[in-house]
């Protein structure tokens, strides 16, 4: 093997590595964040979560990366610990498939159809279409589809390589006695480990002891133990995600490194006494990537077989080796790790959104009853609520600004800039609570009370605002761009109503029916109510925004409502015109 074989050897392993990144995050993007709600309810129970983390591994083409979420979702209280585990062993199960994928280079056969399963057949086609998907296509999840067939072809391409620049080592002495070496166990679960953790990917370290194997110089004896110990080497990745995690985080990482440490000690102690014992020939036969294949599977598959009745004591032993201290851990708001994969982090940050705006709408609830009802402890409540609206302003805002730098998806791009614009609007809405309980303060601190047109008049409002709130924050939560184009007729009707009850005001000062006090109370609640169903009409306009395609223009949208071009508008409007109608305009 000559220098030249060196050089083809990495450019193999970069192309691999490359191929391998571009398919995952492509994979990943194709899936977007339907995983992450998936994720989130399908871990009730061991079996759910086993066929979960087989089935994800299998869409991102990445172990890793569902740990490294799983760190993320633990270390931000989304998930317990005993929900990761079945996850986890589903993970172990479903990476195995990309060492199948790539056994298929070692066919060799004069059969036209097994020559058509052969990776240098089929792999030109693949890349053609991907390159035509991706220059052609106009669709992001067609480029993306185009993007992930590149990837694959550019996997398989570095396997070939790899194998090519291995080959001359079946004729090495030197080579040879390298191999000596790994007829230890114990070495070769050493320097699968090591190798795997070192470039940080089971899939190629698997991938280049396949290459290897097709020079007939790796036996059973060999490949049974780095096999093993790459399944331990690939839990690296969740060890350096877990090392600024709080302690949740990191006993994710260690019940994902004692599966794999248990599964390889377990196999030790049943397979080779019994080597010893029964002396099995297959040992020493030359093993092929096939049969890595199936020896990696049948691994993983025992281990997952061997454990998962034992799932209470994986907890308590991660319990063990990261135990309890007597400060409680910081939660994080929302974890970085999620980053990883940008379409899970994007869904949460969604999530997140939701349960602000959820919280925006409750003050507003809250602060309408204080007018009628004041408690003290409901203006404290209030209070502590507002502040809660800042800081999901603040994590968010900072969370998605750095989101908003990676490659995303068209979609997950639309709803980062979505969110961006919402949480503005939805803390200002908290703002709008926190001045109206001031109102109600204020009327209770100096013996106030409005006149009983007021009253009637502020009760047929607040149950407009009350309704523009819920349909809002509804049509947020479900994606629902329907139900956020009633959002604006209902918004124009609240502006009648807020213009009528200022005029009507003006009219009892005049007859001496209110004070002057008590208008500027008034006025203040007024003001504050439009302000809300103002922010609750940009928030349907994001919606629409999202749901629509990339020529949406927000102004002519607007413009075409308000000068009576919508159909629907028109309808909506003389619907909530007619429920929401002033007590003096019925007279």
């Amino acid at each position: 093997m000559d220098v030249f074989s060196f050089f083809s050897l990495g450019g193999g392993l970069a192309f691999f590595l490359f191929g391998m990144y571009i398919l995952s995050a492509q994979l990943e993007k194709l899936a977007g964040g339907k995983l992450e709600k998936t994720l989130r309810m399908m871990t009730s129970n061991k079996w759910k979560g086993i066929t979960l983390g087989c089935v994800i591994t299998i869409a991102i083409q990445s172990s890793s990366a569902l740990t490294v979420m799983l760190v993320g979702f633990v270390n931000s209280g989304i998930m317990e610990l005993e929900q990761t585990i079945g996850v986890i062993m589903g993970s172990n199960i479903g990476t195995t498939l990309t060492a199948w994928i790539l056994s298929l280079s070692g066919i060799n056969s004069d059969s036209t159809l097994l020559r058509l399963l052969k990776p240098t057949s089929f792999t030109p086609v693949l890349a053609l279409i991907g390159a035509v998907m991706l220059l052609a296509c106009k669709t992001s999840k067609k480029q993306n589809t185009g993007e992930a067939l590149l990837g694959f072809a550019v996997l398989m391409y570095g396997m070939e390589l790899m194998s090519e620049a291995v080959s001359p080592l079946a004729n090495s002495s030197q080579f040879t006695s390298i191999l000596a070496f790994f007829n230890n166990p114990a070495f070769g679960i050493l320097a699968g480990t090591l190798f795997t953790a070192l470039i940080q990917s089971s899939a190629a370290s698997i991938g280049i002891l396949q290459a290897l194997s097709m020079t007939g110089s790796i036996t059973y004896g060999m490949a049974i133990p780095i096999i093993m110990g790459q399944n331990i080497g690939t839990c690296i990745t969740a060890i350096l995600s877990a090392i600024s995690a709080n302690r949740s985080g990191k006993r994710v990482a260690a019940i994902h490194v004692s599966f794999n440490v248990i599964g390889t000690l377990t196999v030790c102690a049943i397979f080779y006494p019994l080597n010893a014992a029964l002396n099995f020939a297959f040992v020493n036969l030359p093993i092929g990537p096939v049969e890595i294949a199936l020896v990696h599977s049948i691994f993983n598959i025992f281990t997952t077989a061997l454990l998962l009745p034992f799932t209470k004591q994986l907890v308590k032993l991660a319990y063990r080796i990261v135990p309890d201290k007597p400060e409680a851990d910081g939660g994080i708001f929302l974890d970085q790790r999620l980053m990883v994969t940008p379409s899970f982090a994007v869904a949460e940050c969604r999530n997140m959104t939701v349960k602000m705006a959820k919280l925006s709408r409750d003050m507003i609830v809250d602060a309408i009853h204080l007018l009628e009802h004041y408690e003290k402890s409901g203006v404290e409540r209030i209070n502590i609520s507002e502040d809660q609206t800042d800081k999901y302003e603040d994590a968010l805002g900072s969370y998605l600004v750095k989101l908003s730098t990676l490659e995303l998806s068209e979609r997950d791009n639309k709803q980062v800039a979505e969110m961006l614009h919402a949480i503005g609007d939805l803390e200002r809405i908290g703002d709008h609570a926190l001045n109206i309980s001031h109102a109600g303060q204020e009327m209770h601190e100096k013996g106030l009370t409005f006149s009983d047109d007021a009253r009637e008049e502020l009760k047929v409002l607040s149950i407009a605002i009350s309704e523009i709130l819920d349909m809002t924050v509804g049509a947020f939560e479900n994606s629902d761009a329907i139900a956020a184009g009633s959002v604006e007729p209902l918004e124009q009707v609240i502006d009648t109503l807020c213009a009528d009850i200022k005029e009507n005001h003006i009219k009892r000062l005049q007859t001496g029916k209110c004070t002057i006090e008590l208008g500027f109370i008034l006025q203040d609640i007024i003001t504050n109510y439009e302000r809300v169903s103002d922010h609750c009409s940009n928030l349907a306009v994001y919606i629409i925004e999202v749901a629509s395609d990339s020529n949406f223009n927000t102004h002519a949208y607007l413009s075409d409502i308000k000068t009576g071009k919508e159909p629907a508008f028109i309808n909506d409007y003389d619907y909530y015109k007619d429920k929401y109608v002033l007590p003096s305009a019925r007279a």
